[in-house]
């Protein structure tokens, strides 16, 4: 027990949707003397919903967290994985103190340093060297202490012409950098991080994970740390925490919490076809696998499969799919027709395998758009069928580098990936 560093002790926070407080200076009154006077359980409790930001509630109180319970322990670091509403930047906040909970306790050992938004814990007026003094200040450290790092953190955050300029000139990227600077440099126990680090340049971002990194693997300092990008936390993180709805949903190591919550978003790969009995020829239903399970690595074998059914002879045939990245630059083209040399089908019920090798896309999110058509005639495919993947980059792939250093076969005309077709 002497080694946990965090303890969340069934912690819920209510909030009260559209109003600061509980709207009326009577409950207002009730409220504190129930809680701080009496210490007894706030009176507004009970009539709290569920965080569902999907569906419309009959209360106008809601859990933004509600019984929340687990250890970190001293060296882990921890990420925090959850949709967007799910609680995650609450939680931190929590931590951090910015705010209270509603109900039960947070128990943290040592110095706790957060990054939670651009600008956390700065005050615009003073320049970056004051800034770094009043937060070491602030954390407990003595201003020799701050001298002795002042250099390190104004090197790292590459502010050193700027370091004496007020901070509220600072665009939001080198305000980023310095809030990481000073909150990585100056030695606190816990380092907590929010998505505040995307907004960083693509060079800042790998400096930050190499540092961090450094302070848990190489000072054994607790790190918590909420991304939205599963490849840093796959990186980063040993441990995982899967917020749903303002609920832990799921604990356990970082593939696991990532496997989990990607399982939740299954359905975005594979979908059914409408009825296509009053067509000739049409998509019936279509998918996206990995030989690692629902987690696309640079190093898993992807699977592409997709049923088709023709309902008379059709002599030239167009059947594939494009694989695009997320900015809708085209990758690959893969067909049935290039494979076979052929461009018919008898009527019949078709099943296509394809394989994307390992090792062929960087990170980075792609769709796949199938094109199933009669020849220079009509197309039979729509905008739903598309299909979307995010691969990330596996613990064997490539060291620690970030996917812009991975080189993607990009400007492909054709793939040959087909492997298998079955009749039905």
């Amino acid at each position: 027990m002497n080694d946990i560093a965090i303890r969340f002790d069934h912690v819920g926070k209510l909030y009260k949707l559209g109003l600061v407080g509980t709207g009326t200076l009577s409950h207002d009154l009730n409220r504190w003397w129930k809680t701080t006077i009496l210490r007894q359980e706030d009176p507004y409790l009970k009539i709290g919903e569920t965080n569902d930001r999907s569906k419309k509630g009959a209360s106008e109180y809601v859990w933004a967290l509600k019984d929340i319970t687990f250890d970190v322990h001293q060296g882990d670091v921890v990420g925090i994985i959850g949709k967007n509403g799910a609680g995650k930047s609450t939680l931190l906040k929590l931590l951090s103190r910015v705010t209270s909970p509603t109900t039960g306790a947070i128990r943290a050992r040592g110095r706790i340093a957060s990054l939670l938004e651009v600008g956390t814990g700065f005050h615009p007026e003073l320049t970056g060297r004051e800034n770094i003094y009043m937060n070491g200040s602030i954390m407990g450290m003595t201003r020799h202490e701050i001298s002795h790092k002042l250099d390190e953190i104004v090197d790292f955050a590459g502010v050193e012409r700027y370091v004496d300029t007020p901070v509220k000139r600072y665009s939001s990227g080198m305000t980023v950098r310095l809030g990481f600077a000073v909150a990585a440099f100056l030695e606190p126990e816990i380092l907590v991080v929010d998505e505040v680090l995307a907004v960083g340049d693509a060079e800042f971002q790998k400096k930050a994970i190499g540092k961090m990194q450094d302070v848990s693997k190489g000072e054994g300092r607790t790190v918590l740390f909420v991304s939205h990008n599963m490849g840093s936390m796959q990186r980063l993180c040993s441990r995982g925490v899967l917020l749903e709805n303002g609920k832990v949903k799921y604990m356990g190591s970082i593939s696991d919490t990532i496997r989990t919550y990607q399982s939740d978003e299954i359905i975005q790969n594979s979908f059914e076809g409408t009825d296509g009995n009053k067509q000739i020829l049409y998509l019936k239903k279509a998918s996206v696998s990995s030989s690692d399970g629902n987690i696309f690595y640079n190093s898993s074998t992807i699977k592409i499969e997709f049923e088709i059914c023709v309902k008379k002879h059709i002599p030239s045939l167009v059947i594939g799919f494009n694989l695009y990245s997320i900015f809708q630059y085209p990758l690959a083209r893969a067909d049935y027709n290039d494979e076979n040399k052929k461009t018919s089908l008898e009527p019949g019920s078709y099943h296509f395998t394809f394989e994307i090798p390992p090792y062929t896309l960087s990170n980075g999110e792609y769709k796949i758009v199938f094109d199933v058509a009669e020849r220079n005639v009509k197309c039979y495919t729509t905008k739903k069928s598309q299909l979307t993947f995010n691969v990330l980059q596996g613990e064997d792939c490539f060291g620690n580098v970030f996917a812009e250093d991975i080189p993607i076969k990009s400007s492909l005309i054709r793939e040959n990936w087909l492997k298998e077709i079955k009749t039905y």
